[in-house]
């Protein structure tokens, strides 16, 4: 499997793992302790309990109107669901299928969330991880253009009617980049991290208004490169960004967990 394909489906299950779901549970065999019977089935408390939990995550709050809203839903579903028993459709394959499915993804969320809360990410970390992250931008931002081309000959010949006086906007309507050739080749204001090396190393020895005097080769083809500007670099603070670095650290914590898992199991 690629990385591509398993980042998202671990992504997709990490959603799930703050997501409250609920899930058929078996008759209530104690019927005071049921939010209501339908055609003589109990619905259990603890469906409603689910509901009304995810509602308060979301922010609402436990009043009279809110519990007959979750027991009327509830009520509703169990009527669609015993329409669809009398239908035969829990012994269709694909629904069986679907139905276990969901009942596996409710485990791993509850697993996910146990986990994350016996692998606390503490402030420490949070804030360890915001200086890396603020060291690897670096203390300036370049405004830049580039002209990408197949080949360095292509790209040598560029330099050269640079330095005849020929325009950089007008010369970058020959770049194979489709963002920014009809822009003059403007790229816009960013920091090293955020080029391939290559680029960024030439980016960062070029003084103001100057452009690269030799082709620039990367992954993508030649670039000849021009600095329009430089300013320092004003990042945000450790706290506007705290809550999505700790979900950044806990997700990436669980990506590893589940790929020592695959690494471990035997698998056929």
């Amino acid at each position: 499997m690629n990385r591509s394909l398993l980042s998202t489906l671990l992504t997709a299950s990490l959603a799930v793992m703050f997501a409250t779901v609920a899930i058929a549970a078996p008759p209530a065999k104690d019927t005071a302790k049921a939010v209501a019977t339908v055609n003589g089935k109990a619905i259990p408390q603890n469906r409603a309990d689910v509901l009304l939990a995810s509602q308060f995550a979301q922010g609402q709050s436990d009043n009279p109107k809110l519990r007959e809203a979750v027991k009327e839903d509830l009520v509703r579903r169990e009527l669609l669901a015993q329409e669809a028993e009398k239908k035969g459709f829990e012994k269709k394959n694909e629904v069986q299928a679907q139905m276990a499915m969901a009942r596996q993804q409710v485990l791993i969320a509850a697993y996910l969330e146990d986990y994350v809360k016996a692998h606390p990410i503490t402030d420490d970390m949070i804030a360890k991880e915001y200086e890396t992250i603020r060291k690897s931008l670096g203390d300036h931002e370049y405004k830049v253009r580039h002209i990408l081309v197949e080949n360095e000959a292509d790209a040598k010949t560029i330099i050269d009617k640079l330095k005849k006086g020929e325009r950089f906007e007008d010369l970058a309507k020959q770049s194979k980049d489709p963002g920014s050739k009809d822009n003059g080749g403007d790229l816009g204001w960013g920091n090293p991290a955020g080029y391939v090396k290559p680029f960024s190393d030439a980016m960062i020895k070029l003084q103001k208004g100057k452009f690269t005097d030799a082709p620039v080769k990367s992954d993508f083809g030649w670039h000849v490169i021009q600095l329009d500007d430089i300013r320092d670099l004003k990042g945000p603070e450790l706290e506007q960004v705290k809550p999505q670095l700790m979900q950044r650290m806990q997700q990436q914590m669980i990506q590893k967990h589940v790929l020592d898992l695959r690494t471990k199991a035997k698998v056929e």
